[in-house]
């Protein structure tokens, strides 16, 4: 049996920021393994934050960033459970990384119904030309041109972009990370974007 240090608790605690007995189970779990506990305590996170996803968030924030030259501009509401949570730095921070996200990446909604059907719509028929261009068999031209709308739903609602910060993950897996180690539902509610001459 691997000792656990307190310094070792320390480390595991320092990178992933969870609870000083979290860390301690799972570094006995991976017998001392650092790599393999902060994998554990990922997957806790994620298996808590499932659990706290149907709970109410009537509480929050709405933060404004504006990019450096004040030529570009964004309002964003993140809501949580509690405003003790809202007031936290972690919190504070999640949302800031929100706003810099989509001034950085542009998107056009949070979700694919928030899209407007009719530009949906206009992306298909491009698909669906570019396919016949290329002279793919008929049969096959509204499966591959439904792959290539679920490809434009990934790139442009916020919620499934991968994060500017680590492109490994997305939006929604940041967001599950952030309920995890904050232990309260959070919900990106809803965002305006403004760009000078857009």
């Amino acid at each position: 049996m691997v000792q656990i240090s307190a310094a070792m608790v320390k480390e595991l605690r320092e990178a992933t920021g969870s609870g000083i007995m979290d860390c301690k189970r799972v570094l006995a779990d991976a017998e001392g393994d650092m790599e393999k506990a902060v994998v554990l305590l990922r997957k806790k996170g994620l298996a808590k934050a499932a659990k706290r996803l149907g709970r109410s968030t009537s509480e929050g924030i709405i933060y404004s960033y504006i990019h450096t030259g004040a030529k570009l501009g964004v309002l964003v509401e993140v809501n949580c459970e509690s405003d003790f949570v809202a007031k936290t730095e972690n919190f504070q921070n999640f949302v800031k990384d929100i706003a810099m996200h989509i001034a950085a990446a542009n998107p056009a909604g949070l979700n694919p119904e928030d899209i407007d059907p009719a530009i949906v719509e206009k992306e298909r028929d491009i698909f669906r030309a570019q396919m016949l261009e290329q002279g793919k068999p008929e049969n096959m031209i509204d499966k591959i041109v439904e792959g290539k709308v679920g490809k434009f739903y990934k790139d442009i609602c916020l919620m499934s972009q991968p994060y500017i910060k680590d492109p490994q993950k997305t939006i929604t897996d940041l967001l599950k990370e952030t309920i995890g180690s904050m232990g309260e539902n959070i919900q990106v509610k809803r965002f305006v974007r403004f760009q000078i001459g857009e």
